[in-house]
């Protein structure tokens, strides 16, 4: 019986809790946010990093420690960790490092549904793919044991489904002994110069070939059925469809999604007439099984758009392309919350027919009816930048109407970067950025940020950022900070100023999410209930702290660097 019924999310969390995971570190990002705070309800060592580069880096020093971390992230965030995990393959790890990515097929609540197995083979990385609750934990372990082993980083690719549908899990009896951190020097293994990373990079290659020629491939394997007519190769979830689809067909899953058990899939192949692969996203492990003689199918070009279901997997094994059927109600469109503070912003945009460069966050949601005030939106960081260039490339009379809008969160992930751009090369017009400052990461459930001043668990962090000091200390001496919802036109008045101006402006519009209010309340109370103590609790801090942010409409002065 199992021990547990826990989501794939809820499953990582507690494998990392079993596996002695030292640190856990990440930005959060649907569809794999809940892993971090499950790991820290559950009493391990979690935090919010910056951006997911950021978290990377300090996983790759925890496991130069000899320590192991865990490190999460949407199949986006990938994206901007590559830098690190490119050269971490070549480094190699100590202790254990396992990179846990959740993949977004269909693009629930993302701009692309880029496939993470891509970057397996690319920078050489091993990677599992957990099919429901069960394997998420037990392949987080083995990832563990796999970095360990092999002195590697070890990708673990999720997908929505296997992050949050719920399946029983049976967990260890007792929890793995976790290593003594120790750092021994090595100079030619850490340090990546040409002269160092060249043999580095051989060292790499045979470490993958000594996964794949190890016994750890065939034991991740698993076959089920005896079918000779029909065998279906695939991996995560879909193998969960494809069982229900085909039941009476053969069935294996690699498990291991790279290296792949080459080998073993083609005597897989051997056993039955006829051999299809059904993936997820890209063709894969079709692309591979081909490259490598294996006698398979794929799937038709409709069928790598969106998720699979058992429906879609009935139509890929008969080459069905008949157009899918619509759903019977279609699925209501996202709108700003009634009572959101960036509503005010949208409107005054759009009331100024501004050329808005937007960024990722809820206030993406500007795009839509009724304030349409959104131009652009290309990824995490990019309002500033995009906005900048095309500042630098419209004629004057519409280069004035540019505004980079970035929320807080997205601010401190990418956006800082940008605002140094601005001030290093800025346009003939000046440009205006609007920070929409509602304290918190909203759009995936309220999490914190280096600017909220508060941890992972809501409580005060040891600092806050400061975005109007970070911009005067570039040089940008048009700073401003004003509530958008007070009621009165300053809001307005300010953005039309600034949008006749020559000169740089950032515009903070500074609000708590209500949301975010009504989460830090319920924090406050459930510290008053375990503290008898006449002094402020730490959630009743935060309270005040978050009160005390909607400031009053004022402009920033240039200060002195001296205490």
């Amino acid at each position: 019986m199992p021990d547990q019924f826990l989501t794939g999310n809820e499953a990582i969390a507690q494998a990392a809790l079993d596996g002695a995971i030292s640190l856990g570190t990440g930005y959060p990002g649907t569809p794999s946010t809940e892993i971090l705070e499950r790991f820290g309800v559950l009493g391990g060592r979690a935090q919010w990093a910056p951006n997911e580069k950021v978290a990377l880096e300090v996983g790759i020093g925890v496991a130069f420690g000899r320590a192991r971390a865990l490190v999460t992230m949407k199949h986006v965030g990938l994206n901007v960790a590559a830098d690190a995990l490119f050269t971490a393959t070549y480094t190699g790890v100590s202790g254990a490092l396992v990179i846990a990515v959740a993949d977004d097929p269909g693009m629930h609540s993302s701009q692309n549904e880029q496939d993470t197995r891509r970057y397996a083979e690319a920078a050489g990385a091993p990677m599992l793919e957990p099919g429901d609750s069960q394997e998420a934990y037990d392949f987080t372990l083995k990832a563990i044991e796999l970095s360990e082993r092999f002195q590697l980083p070890v990708l673990l690719r999720l997908t929505t489904r296997i992050c949050h549908s719920k399946t029983g899990v049976k967990t260890r009896s007792e929890r793995l002994p976790a290593p003594a951190p120790h750092y021994e020097r090595d100079i030619p293994g850490r340090v990546m110069i040409p002269g160092y990373a060249r043999p580095a990079h051989v060292r790499l290659r045979e470490r993958l070939r000594a996964i794949a020629d190890s016994e750890e491939p065939r034991q991740l394997v698993r076959e089920e059925g005896s079918s000779t007519e029909l065998g279906i190769i695939a991996n995560g979830v879909a193998a969960r469809h494809a069982r229900e689809a085909a039941p009476e067909a053969r069935l294996f899953k690699p498990g291991l999604t790279y290296p792949l058990p080459i080998e073993p899939m083609r005597e897989f192949a051997a056993k039955v007439k006829r051999c299809v692969v059904v993936e997820e996203g890209d063709p894969v492990l079709y692309t591979a099984l081909r490259a490598a003689g294996v006698a398979v199918e794929g799937k038709s070009e409709p069928f790598r758009f969106g998720e699979l279901n058992v429906d879609r997997v009935r139509k890929l094994l008969v080459d069905d392309r008949s157009p899918e059927p619509e759903p019977d109600a279609p699925p209501k469109p996202p709108r700003l919350c009634a009572d959101c503070p960036h509503r005010q912003v949208f409107q005054i945009l759009s009331k100024h027919e501004c050329i808005v460069s937007g960024d990722i966050g809820c206030y993406t949601l500007g795009v839509m009816p009724p304030f349409e005030a959104m131009d652009t939106c290309v990824c995490m960081g990019a309002s500033i930048t995009v906005g900048l260039g095309l500042r630098h490339a419209l004629p004057k009379e519409q280069a004035r109407r540019v505004v980079s809008v970035i929320g807080d969160s997205t601010f401190v992930h990418t956006g800082l970067p940008g605002l140094a751009e601005m001030a290093y090369n800025p346009p003939p017009t000046g440009h205006v950025v609007i920070v929409v400052d509602n304290d918190t990461t909203a759009m995936t459930g309220l999490q914190e940020h280096p600017g909220t001043g508060r941890q992972l668990d809501h409580l005060p962090a040891t600092s806050k950022l400061n975005y109007e000091a970070v911009a005067l200390a570039l040089g940008i001496t048009q700073v401003f900070v004003c509530d958008p919802t007070d009621g009165s036109d300053d809001f307005e008045r300010l953005l039309v100023d600034r949008l006749a101006a020559d000169d740089l402006s950032l515009i903070v519009a500074r609000k708590p999410c209500p949301l975010l209010t009504r989460r830090l309340a319920s924090v406050a109370s459930q510290e008053q209930e375990g503290t008898s103590s006449s002094q402020p609790s730490a959630g009743e801090a935060a309270i005040a702290a978050t009160a005390a942010a909607a400031p009053s409409p004022r402009q920033t002065e240039p200060q002195s660097q001296s205490s």
